[in-house]
């Protein structure tokens, strides 16, 4: 306690003492809330902005969290105030024990909500099972509408079989259907106004998201097209597009064309960073805890986890890597020199 008081962070927590985890409490008094955790560094697509074209060196498996150790460090989480779990990848849906995992979450006292983030391959012949163990929130990745630009972008075929996961995704109830859709210039700029119509009978939410620098990627400032261009082309053909109010921890800025069942979003990372209010953590395939998705410090929780380490111990192991996150994210040029993991490894 004596040290918490002569921190500035500690006299932030003690001033406002709100009950919620010191632990999960930055310097900043960022309350952190939210968990990623990445089931697996495999994927059954070869994405452009997300996988270098040669691969990437895979973790062995011996190294890669079991379903055992993520549900011990999800419970940690959860304990602490965690109320938001996500399950991405890698493809988190090519996890065979994926199903399992979810159900083991769902038990979890005070999470509150269990998402994934997937390309919607296996998605339609997954989602009852999934469903039923627990999962109440779907964001699905998808960059164009066009069948054969599907096949450039992702390198691999599959493009009605993305459609079929987002259309059972939808008759199962889930509302809204998050369809996550990277922006990227002489790709799928020219897709904007194709992918609001898709919003119009669907209760979709597609998020337009910033192009952004990871390694391997190729990233370049010319390929990323901006929020406000975005926002510009689409209000040229709907300019009674409204505005929606959002949460405070929301990353989108979400939008709706009048009596469209579903709206878009854009995700501005790079434009109009919201690393003032991130209450975002992550946790790597290979059990490294990510304070920030642009960030290269990682701290092993898997090594801690299989050296026996106490909870208390993990506890503070996590608390010191939260209380070292930056104030926010080096900014679009820096990133891009930055070493850090091609975003499949994150």
């Amino acid at each position: 306690l004596q040290e918490l008081q002569s921190s500035g962070r500690g006299r932030f927590l003690l001033e406002h003492a709100a009950p919620f985890s010191a632990f999960l409490t930055d310097s900043f008094g960022r309350q952190h809330n939210y968990l990623r955790i990445s089931l697996t560094e495999k994927c059954n697509l070869r994405c452009r902005y997300c996988m270098p074209e040669e691969g990437v060196q895979l973790t062995p498996k011996s190294e890669l969290l079991t379903a055992q150790e993520i549900i011990t460090l999800a419970r940690l989480f959860v304990k602490e105030g965690v109320e938001k779990i996500r399950l991405t990848g890698g493809e988190p849906l090519i996890r065979p024990d994926v199903v399992d995992i979810v159900g083991q979450l769902y038990k979890l006292e005070g999470l509150k909500t269990i998402a994934v983030t997937t390309n919607g391959i296996n998605l339609a012949r997954l989602l009852p099972r999934l469903k039923e163990a627990g999962l109440n929130a779907i964001n699905i990745s998808l960059d164009t509408l066009v069948p054969a630009k599907f096949e450039f972008i992702v390198r691999r075929k599959g493009f009605h079989k993305v459609m079929e996961g987002i259309h059972k995704a939808t008759e199962l109830g889930y509302c809204p259907v998050k369809v996550n859709c990277v922006v990227m210039r002489g790709f799928n700029e020219d897709e904007l106004l194709g992918f609001v119509d898709f919003t119009k009978d669907l209760p979709l939410d597609v998020r337009f998201i910033e192009y952004m620098p990871f390694d391997g990627n190729k990233w370049n400032f010319k390929k990323m097209v901006s929020y406000k261009e975005m926002l510009d082309t689409i209000k040229q053909r709907w300019p009674e597009l409204e505005k929606l109010p959002c949460e405070a921890s929301s990353t989108a800025k979400s939008y709706k064309v009048p009596h469209f069942q579903g709206q878009v979003s854009f995700i501005t990372s790079m434009t109009e960073h919201f690393c003032g209010s991130c209450n975002r953590l992550r946790i790597t395939a290979d059990g490294n805890l990510k304070v920030c998705l642009f960030g290269n410090s990682e701290v092993s929780l898997r090594d801690h986890l299989r050296l026996g380490a106490s909870e208390e111990e993990l506890v503070q192991i996590i608390g010191a890597a939260v209380g070292r996150k930056k104030k926010q994210h080096a900014g679009m040029f820096n990133i891009s020199q930055m070493k850090n993991r091609p975003m499949i490894l994150i």
